[in-house]
């Protein structure tokens, strides 16, 4: 169990992290996640709008928002 979590986590070269929950690969950002990750953290992917939160030393998907589009 990286970090003490409950769910498997990895880190791909490309520095972006994934995380396996309700058994499909979630996208869980890369400068997004919090490192190291702790009880109570949330978190919003910029590129995908996903929310995701820890409790319960578990990752939570909370659900979806909107993308940042940056104007640049």
């Amino acid at each position: 169990m990286a970090y003490g979590l409950k769910n498997q986590i990895w880190q791909t070269g490309a520095l972006e992290w994934w995380a396996i929950i309700d058994g499909e690969d979630c996208y869980l950002g890369s400068r997004e996640f919090p490192l190291p990750p702790e009880e109570g953290d949330e978190w919003i992917v910029r590129s995908t709008g996903d929310r995701f939160c820890i409790r319960g030393g578990e990752i939570l998907f909370l659900g979806k928002g909107e993308p940042q589009v940056f104007a640049w």
